[in-house]
């Protein structure tokens, strides 16, 4: 494939360019912004787009609210060209593409379920497509070999393909992405005005549920905005669940035990639906269990409890470190599967390790 022109250096644009270089495709870089431009080239991405350059691939990786226009422009400037995008919503963008002359027959919609608290070109990574999935929204009249080349973009950046309909595409992001994101934001804004000593015992619990709410505020007023409506219809259904609980919880303040149902009713659903997403690779979801390993803060002592780990034959599902208040020290919380519980801690108890499990 290619050459593949990206337009827009920021952080997936610029992934996306690491991952094509990576198989040693052609890739030729564009951003209205010079410095994000230099920096994407200077990583390795690709080289600015030469004057006479006719790429067969065209990726538009810009704002929502600009993505529509420029894919209109890519259409018109190379005719020959497959176009793709990979903006976080496809109905509104596409449309605005279309009516802005966009040739739809051409136009492959995308979008990569991947990114990081961070952005711009410095922050952009050559494997941050790698097994994710990536969605795309061809049209009724896409020519399969624009789609055959479409699906080899995905594929060359080491990503899955999922086809769903622009609409499906909206709904699905709105209720696993959008509304994520603002309700991440709306908890960690609670922080703002509050008693220091309060936020100072946060654990993590906390950190994991506003992770997200450190991205980038103004890409996702953008990306909100774009896809208002299908946001606004799950924090419609949240709010009705958050306020029936409140309600109960008011209830039982005042001496109404009997409303403790409801606010169970609320965790059960919650558990329930959690465990609806799925497992390690995309599987369903297992039953874990955790091996706690008091770890101190120096050089040397993960690689030394992996090492132990591995010579114990257990696979580890998962690894979580949580650093202690005021110790120089974390606890590692290690996931592996029940049966392989006293397995791994008898092993590493055999090294040593503080074992809290």
């Amino acid at each position: 494939m290619g050459p593949v022109l990206v337009i827009g250096t920021g952080l997936i644009g610029t992934s996306i360019a690491l991952a094509l270089r990576r198989a040693d495709v052609e890739v030729y870089l564009e951003d209205e912004d010079p410095i994000a431009l230099n920096t994407a080239i200077s990583v390795g991405a690709g080289s600015a787009l030469p004057v006479d350059a006719v790429p067969n691939l065209v990726v538009v990786a810009v704002p929502p609210r600009h993505a529509g226009s420029v894919l209109a422009m890519a259409s018109k400037r190379f005719t020959t060209a497959t176009i793709t995008d990979v903006t976080s919503v496809k109905a509104q963008v596409l449309a605005d593409a279309v009516d802005a002359g966009a040739d739809s027959s051409r136009l492959i919609g995308g979008h990569p379920m991947a990114g990081r608290e961070a952005s711009g070109a410095a922050s952009a990574r050559v494997d941050l497509l790698d097994d994710r999935l990536w969605v795309l929204t061809p049209t009724a009249d896409c020519p399969a070999e624009s789609l055959r080349e479409v699906y080899q973009l995905v594929s060359t950046c080491g990503a899955y393909v999922v086809e769903m309909t622009p609409d499906e595409h909206d709904r699905a992001v709105a209720l696993v992405s959008h509304a994520p994101q603002l309700l991440s934001s709306v908890l960690a804004a609670q922080l703002t005005d509050a008693n220091a000593d309060y936020v100072r015992i946060a654990g993590q619990g906390l950190r994991d549920m506003t992770r997200i709410a450190a991205s980038d505020s103004a890409l996702w007023t953008d990306i909100l905005s774009v896809n208002a409506k299908q946001v606004a219809k799950v924090l419609n259904n949240v709010v009705l669940d958050l306020s029936a609980t409140i309600a109960a919880l008011e209830a039982i303040a005042t001496g109404d035990a009997a409303q403790s149902a409801t606010v169970n009713a609320t965790l059960q659903t919650g558990a329930e639906g959690r465990s609806r997403i799925p497992g390690k690779h995309g599987a369903a979801p297992v039953e874990i269990s955790l091996v706690g390993v008091m770890l101190a803060d120096k050089p040397g002592e993960l690689a030394r409890l992996f090492t132990a780990a591995g010579q114990s034959n257990v696979n580890l599902e998962d690894v979580r470190i949580e650093h202690l208040l005021g110790r120089p020290s974390g606890l590692v919380e290690i996931s592996v599967r029940p049966d392989s519980v006293a397995t791994l801690a008898a092993a590493l108890r055999e090294r040593d390790f503080d074992v809290r499990s």
